[in-house]
């Protein structure tokens, strides 16, 4: 492990601060870790008691580990939470993009746990860092317990959403806007005075940096029989990216021991998800919403 920030990262001086300044109000203490890997320097936010269970929490594409701040707030009463900049987006880690096929962000993760000092670990990850997750699981079973997956990309296939959203994106502010309910939901009217910082910081992310086109390849069936762990997989009717309806179907039909909430009228925005999670990593039953 070293402690030297990587001077790589996707973001520019001004979001670099800002990202730090958000960072700095992480809401229990925590501390700044850095790995070198075989494909460059990663950056880990961790909190938490050091002899408690390990938890790994992967982002999606176009955040960085600032998303999981309040989460990480009760995650962190169970667990060593280690938060994990993904590599090739919008954090302190390398911005070196890998491809998805081939097991290279497999191997890179065995060089994060490697540097962490971990041998087998709990996943929670959303969206693209939900298929990292489930993929590694895949590659390296032995060194996962379980997975809990927010709209996880690899199970159901993506949408073609950015051919709908380019026109609305030349329209100026209006149409980033309207793209952006497209995939998050309506804004919220009342925005609590903590979490204002990191909306900020999210919102200049999507401005300012140029999402990565990336086609994610699915899990085959083989690979999602294959998972022997509790698996909780939460995703949402209305998802703009991906196809949650065969996500739904593949889940029902190739996992059937596997949670599933399907929450009918969610976007790929699923809010509100922490006490879930929780109860699910603590290894509290916690139901089938059809």
């Amino acid at each position: 492990m070293t402690t030297a920030v990587s001077n790589t990262s996707k973001l520019d001086a001004t979001l670099l601060d800002q990202y730090r300044t958000v960072l700095g109000q992480w809401p229990v203490p925590c501390d700044d870790l850095w790995v070198d890997t075989r494909e460059g320097t990663t950056f880990v936010v961790a909190c938490g008691p050091k002899d408690a269970p390990p938890l790994v929490l992967l982002h999606g594409a176009l955040t960085n580990s600032a998303i999981w701040m309040f989460d990480a707030e009760l995650w962190s009463q169970s667990f060593r939470v280690y938060a994990v900049d993904v590599i090739g987006e919008p954090g302190l880690s390398t911005a070196k993009e890998l491809p998805m096929e081939g097991g290279r962000y497999a191997a890179w993760l065995d060089d994060v746990l490697a540097g962490l000092d971990l041998t087998s670990v709990a996943f929670v990850g959303t969206s693209f860092g939900g298929w990292l997750a489930l993929d590694y699981a895949v590659r390296q079973p032995h060194r996962v317990d379980r997975l809990a997956l927010l709209c996880p990309a690899g199970i159901g296939s993506q949408k073609s959403f950015f051919l709908k959203a380019l026109p609305l994106l030349l329209l100026g502010p209006w149409g980033k806007a309207k793209v952006r309910a497209m995939v998050m939901g309506p804004y919220p009217k009342t925005i609590a005075d903590r979490a204002r910082p990191l909306m900020d910081l999210l919102s200049s992310i999507h401005s300012k940096v140029r999402p990565r086109s990336m086609r994610i390849p699915l899990v085959s069936d083989a690979g999602l029989r294959s998972l022997k762990i509790p698996v909780l997989i939460v995703i949402g009717g209305r998802d703009a990216l991906i196809n949650s309806n065969e996500t739904r179907r593949r889940v029902e039909s190739i996992m059937p021991d596997a949670q599933l909430h399907y929450l009918e009228q969610a976007f790929h925005y699923l809010p509100n998800q922490r006490e879930t999670i929780f109860n699910f990593l603590r290894d509290k039953q916690v139901g089938r919403i059809p």
